[in-house]
């Protein structure tokens, strides 16, 4: 039986469709740097609670973005299997704990485990319903009571970017065991 491939729906923000989740990342770190997608994911929790809405002047770059992290969902719940044929090249003997950002150092050396450790925790509708409430409600301007964790899911999404960039950096290789 053959397995279905999981869209990334890519096209509506990279204006291309890409089913391979590293060249997805390739095309994802083109889009935006990281540093944005952490700003613009950190804008969106702290914009859950204002009475002012995130971006108000510009509510379709938002979607756009929010479509983006939605892709990058999908990509990362593709990615958490690949670890039994692939593994990412090795990291340099001394690193900056900057370089590390929100990864452990197990994390760092197999960045494959954030997005298992992630997965395990949630599921991929959790992260999407994550992101869409995140989305909507710092897009309103009213401030609106919820009962929802948003911190998990919110840490490992960040995490995840972390482990994203560290591969689309380093690269992989065949795992030969």
């Amino acid at each position: 039986m053959k397995k279905s491939k999981i869209s990334l729906e890519t096209s509506f923000w990279a204006g291309q469709e890409v089913e391979n989740p590293f060249e997805f990342l390739e095309v994802f770190f083109e889009y935006a740097n990281l540093d944005y997608y952490k700003e613009t994911l950190n804008h969106f929790l702290l914009h859950t609670n204002k009475l002012e809405a995130y971006e108000a002047g510009t509510p379709g770059q938002t979607f756009i973005i929010y479509t983006a992290f939605r892709s990058f969902l999908k990509a990362c719940f593709s990615l958490k299997t690949k670890d039994k044929k692939l593994k990412v090249r090795k990291a340099p003997e001394k690193w900056s704990i900057l370089g590390q950002a929100s990864l452990t150092s197990e994390e760092y050396q197999n960045p494959f485990l954030v997005f298992q450790k992630a997965f395990d925790e949630k599921t991929p509708d959790e992260f999407d319903f994550f992101l869409c409430e995140i989305t909507h409600l710092s897009l309103s301007p009213f401030a609106e009571e919820f009962e929802y964790d948003f911190i998990t899911p919110f840490i490992h999404l960040t995490k995840m970017l972390d482990a994203a960039k560290i591969i689309s950096e380093r690269g992989i290789k065949k795992n030969k065991e």
